[in-house]
């Protein structure tokens, strides 16, 4: 009898446990983050700043939290299929972007391809608007991922510090393109 209460109690811990892990977890299925920036610049000078890969590590949130780490444009920079690699934190970052779609002067796609810590693969949309030495830039994160990896996810607060990293960039990017002028 003591063992059948045991093995109830122990039953009854692990799927209530499992059920609390999967309400916190089943938000963060999908993490769409939607951030907007407003630059006193020209559009062509926002845009290309975006397009052209190379440009990236000029307002990289990624280079700030990792001064060492390493990266490289292959194909022709700012054109469909160019990619964007890092290799970072000692070889425990890897992964590449890639422009998926380009709307001259109004929209740039890029999906990632996240190898290291974890396997992921978010969409970076950037769209453009405004005019008369006034843009803003709005970008568009998305996140899909299963139920195990967005119970850690939760565990560890990564879309608190997801929307802290994009933030970042968002500002950086401002602070570079209004030195240009």
């Amino acid at each position: 009898m003591k063992l059948k209460m045991i093995f109830i109690i122990i039953a009854g811990t692990l799927i209530t446990l499992l059920v609390t892990g999967w309400l916190i977890a089943r938000p963060l299925t999908e993490i769409h983050i939607k951030r907007s920036v407003t630059v006193n610049t020209s559009m062509r000078e926002a845009f290309d700043m975006v397009r052209y890969l190379n440009n990236f590590p000029k307002w990289s949130p990624f280079l700030v939290q990792d001064p060492t780490q390493e990266y490289w444009v292959e194909g022709e920079d700012g054109t469909l299929g160019a990619r964007y690699y890092w290799k970072g934190n000692k070889g425990k970052d890897v992964g590449f972007q890639q422009i998926s779609k380009i709307k001259e002067y109004v929209f740039i796609g890029m999906e990632c391809d996240i190898q290291k810590p974890f396997k992921a693969k978010p969409t970076f949309d950037y769209t453009f608007t405004g005019g008369d030495g006034k843009v803003t830039i709005t970008q568009d994160f998305t996140l899909v991922s299963s139920v195990v990896d967005a119970f850690f996810m939760a565990i560890f607060g990564a879309k608190t510090q997801m929307e802290k990293t994009n933030e970042q960039g968002l500002q950086l990017l401002k602070k570079v393109l209004e030195k240009r002028l």
